[in-house]
């Protein structure tokens, strides 16, 4: 299961372990059972603090356990953890064996203070091993369960169980259940897990983050104009604080990035990792999982209103909110969204294997998930507004010599059908004939563009008619003081380092600002 560099590299990670643990298989005959049991076996070899038992009862088989020795395990992983994955069960042997978790002093009390009900929580993550954002959900989890005893996890690969996924109706990952009830889907942070769990953590962080002084710069958005903005601002060594509902922003659930300079080839998460790493080099007061609520003139400042109801103030403004995916705001989208409505075909192609789906979209995006999905699927139509494909030239000749694609252009989507718990259809107008059609499928990805998030800022700054900030060369907003940068601006081309740059001048011009008032 590992080659001989992992092994290498588990057996040094595998030395900081503080004291005993124990795996416990419960195996069936299946060859993902042997894989398994071939895979503890290996990481057994590595420490002579691990020890393996192959006569686990857990109903879940094939699965395992990583217990500290002499107690129940409280990690679990359903699955064979490699990929994205096995990162999850690196950090699981290592915080059950005693290791700290790489968090703040203040967070593991929050994690240590919370209260569970007689008997324990068990929560159990379902993810496929292609899912970029799944680890995250799962590292949170098995860390939470490593560190208070109330709390177990289980990690569930919906591949090798499909009747439990088909039960759960689970048709996104990661979809998160404490026990037979769902807890939340899509990527979420251990503090944004800490905020469900710990009831009036809201109300304590208002008050935190009100308390805090008034700042040269405040940067309202983490992804990587943001994060340049920051890096660009603190050096100049003006007090510099960011609000970030996601650190990363959109780049968290980019998979592969091949056009940024200099580094030929990278993943959104990790890039995200780096930039976070970099940003925290410098004194910079990042506030994670923040929405802005409101954006007003104060006097001479600036304030920001949250959603938790706190308000911090601020010399100049950055804004750098980034952009979301676009939906089709179609009757039943909403209803059956991660019903079989889905926006990332990395994460959740998995879950529709042998089906059939759609493609909503014909530019590099659309094209490139219809690709990807059908060597996963049975069969992917992809349906393109307008009256050709908008993809790269490369990309549509990949995807015309894929025999279980089929392409509809001219097409307007009016519909997502389904039996009230699953898509099982999508309607369609041919624009040219003006006839109403359906197409029969199991599964829907939307990949039709991007949408700012400004809508917090209407009446507030200038708006261009497609919701995007309007900024001129330097930056700078309608708003004296305020300035924007990114994907949420008027600036042409969304690209990664065009963000960037345009974070590095928005900071600039912020400071000049500054230095001349």
């Amino acid at each position: 299961m590992l080659d001989a560099n992992i092994k290498q590299q588990l057996k040094t990670y595998l030395q900081m372990l503080r004291h005993p643990i124990e795996l416990v298989g419960s195996l069936d005959n299946s060859d993902n059972a042997h894989k398994m049991e071939e895979l503890l076996l290996e990481i057994k070899e590595c420490s002579d603090k691990v020890s393996v038992r192959l006569d686990g009862d857990h109903a879940l088989r094939p699965s395992f356990s990583i217990a500290k020795a002499g107690e129940t395990g409280r990690v679990r992983f359903a699955g064979l953890p490699m990929g994205h994955e096995f990162t999850s069960l690196l950090l699981g042997l290592l915080h059950v064996g005693g290791h700290p978790p790489k968090l703040d002093a203040d967070v593991v009390e929050r994690i240590k203070g919370l209260q569970a009900p007689e008997g324990g929580l068990e929560f159990q993550t379902f993810i496929s091993l292609s899912c970029h954002n799944c680890p995250d959900v799962v590292q949170a989890f098995n860390t939470i369960s490593a560190l208070n005893p109330g709390f177990s996890h289980t990690m569930v690969d919906g591949a090798l169980f499909q009747p439990l996924v088909e039960q759960r109706k689970i048709m996104a990952v990661p979809a998160v259940f404490k026990g037979e009830q769902n807890f939340g889907n899509g990527r979420m942070a251990l503090e944004e897990i800490l905020a469900k769990l710990d009831t009036g953590a809201a109300e304590k962080e208002a008050q935190k983050l009100s308390q805090k002084g008034e700042f040269d710069v405040l940067i309202v958005g983490g992804g990587p104009a943001g994060a340049a903005a920051a890096i660009y601002a603190a050096r100049k060594g003006i007090k510099t604080g960011v609000l970030a509902e996601r650190f990363g922003g959109q780049v968290l659930d980019t998979l592969g990035i091949e056009n940024f300079i200099s580094v030929k080839e990278t993943e959104g998460p990790k890039m995200v990792a780096q930039l976070e790493q970099h940003v925290k080099a410098y004194d910079v007061d990042v506030m994670n999982l923040q929405r802005a609520k409101a954006l007003q003139k104060v006097g001479d400042k600036l304030e920001i209103e949250l959603d938790n109801g706190a308000k911090l103030n601020a010399k100049t403004v950055i804004v750098s909110t980034g952009a979301r995916w676009r939906e089709m705001n179609v009757p039943g989208e909403q209803e059956y969204r991660n019903k079989g409505v889905a926006y990332c075909p990395h994460c959740d192609g998995p879950l529709f294997k042998g089906k059939r789906v759609a493609v909503i979209g014909g530019g590099n995006s659309g094209v490139e998930a219809a690709i990807d999905l059908a060597g996963i699927v049975k069969h992917v139509t992809l349906f393109e507004f307008d009256t050709k494909l908008r993809a790269d030239a490369v990309l549509q000749k990949k995807l015309h010599s894929l025999p279980n694609v089929t392409v509809i252009l001219n097409a307007l989507t009016t519909e997502v059908k389904g039996d009230g718990t699953k898509v099982n259809g999508l309607v369609y107008t041919d624009r040219a004939t003006g006839e109403s059609k359906q197409v029969e499928l199991e599964g829907i990805f939307v990949q039709i563009g991007l949408l700012p998030n400004t809508e917090w800022l209407k009446g507030t700054l200038e708006l261009s008619n497609r919701g995007e900030i309007v900024v001129d060369a330097k930056g700078q907003t309608s708003l004296e003081g305020v300035f924007a940068a990114g994907d949420c601006t008027t600036a042409p081309y969304k690209q990664i380092i065009i963000a960037m740059g345009e974070g590095s001048k928005a900071a600039l011009s912020a400071f000049d600002h500054l230095i001349r008032q």
